[in-house]
Parts: C-alpha cells; sequence; structure tokens
C-alpha cells in the first residue's frame, strides 16, 4: 500500500494534532510537533509505506517526537539555568566577568586619584594599608580616597541606570537610561 503525504496529511493531520494538543499546552511547539511529524514522515515514507496499520505507525511517530520535544525541553531549561551553588572558582571567575564588564569602564570614568585608589584596592587585592604606602599618603587618607571613590562611583551608575531599590535594599528592575553601560 502506498501512501503520499499529501494523502496522510488530509486524513490524520487534525486526529494528530488532537493528540499533541492533549500532550503539550504551548500552541506554538504543538505546531512545532506536527511540523516536525511531518518531516519525519517525508523522509521516511518507504518504511510508511511498508506499515501493517498506518494510524498506529503515525501515532507511534508522533509520541516519539513528543518525546523528543520533552527531553530537549529539560536539556534546554537545564542548560540555560544557573546552577544554585558555584563553586569557589566558578564564582570568582563570574566576579571578575562582571567586573571587567560592567564595574571597570565606570571606574574608568572617576578623576584619577579616586580611579587608581579603587584599582589597587579591589582589583589588586591591596590593603588599604598597603595602598597608603604606595601612594605615600596617610592610612586614613588612602580610607577617604577609596570611600569617596566608591561614592563617586555609585553616583555615575545610579545617573546612568535607573535601579530602583525595595524597602530592604535589594535591587528591583528599573527603566535603563540611555548611557553607554
Amino acid at each position: 500500500m502506498t501512501t503520499d503525504v499529501t494523502n496522510i496529511w488530509n486524513q490524520f493531520h487534525k486526529e494528530l494534532a488532537g493528540f499533541i494538543a492533549r500532550t503539550v499546552e504551548n500552541p506554538a511547539d504543538q505546531d512545532d510537533i506536527l511540523q516536525d511529524v511531518f518531516v519525519k514522515i517525508i523522509h521516511n515514507q518507504n518504511k510508511i509505506n511498508q506499515a501493517a496499520n498506518l494510524q498506529q505507525y503515525l501515532y507511534g511517530m508522533v509520541r516519539n517526537t513528543i518525546n523528543d520535544y520533552f527531553r530537549s525541553q529539560k536539556h534546554n531549561r537545564h542548560s540555560s539555568e544557573i546552577p544554585e551553588s558555584l563553586t569557589e572558582e566558578e564564582a570568582q571567575s563570574l566576579n571578575a566577568t562582571i567586573a571587567d564588564c560592567c564595574i571597570k569602564p565606570f571606574i574608568h570614568q572617576l578623576p584619577g586619584k579616586y580611579k587608581e585608589a579603587l584599582l589597587i584596592s579591589e582589583f589588586q587585592n591591596m590593603s588599604q594599608k598597603d595602598l597608603a604606602e604606595r601612594l605615600r599618603i596617610s592610612y586614613s587618607g588612602a580610607k577617604s580616597r577609596v570611600q569617596r571613590g566608591k561614592e563617586k562611583l555609585k553616583a555615575l551608575i545610579l545617573n546612568c541606570c535607573a535601579y530602583e531599590h525595595d524597602l530592604y535594599g535589594n535591587l528591583i528592575e528599573g527603566e535603563k537610561k540611555s548611557c553607554s553601560c
């Protein structure tokens, strides 16, 4: 018995679409699965022609395609999620990336003495006491410079981006102002 794709479509597409809809909630995904089934039908025309029970064979294809869909969704969901706990090395790497991409451009906009104090103390992990010795200023002067640098950095970031916070101080999403960040 030879069956072409058009005949299969005319005879079974509504029935198969209903079967898919009972299993998959998202209508766009239902359409994608039905399309995948008919692509498989086109590619496996010889096997379909040899099937003893066409309807049973098609439902098997649909079940396998739905299983593939759920398997890929599970894989995609897990691959895009951030793991609940990062190793110390992964956390350090993530922090360094965020600092390089997001924070350093703002630091480079600060006046020279504040930029230098923050880059040395925060990114070279130098204590403020050692910073004072390196810059040949008093320890309290180094602490003040770092603190003022952080305040100026905060002002730059807040002026660039509209960050809002809740009553607990947690950042919540705000409107982004037009800036290069």
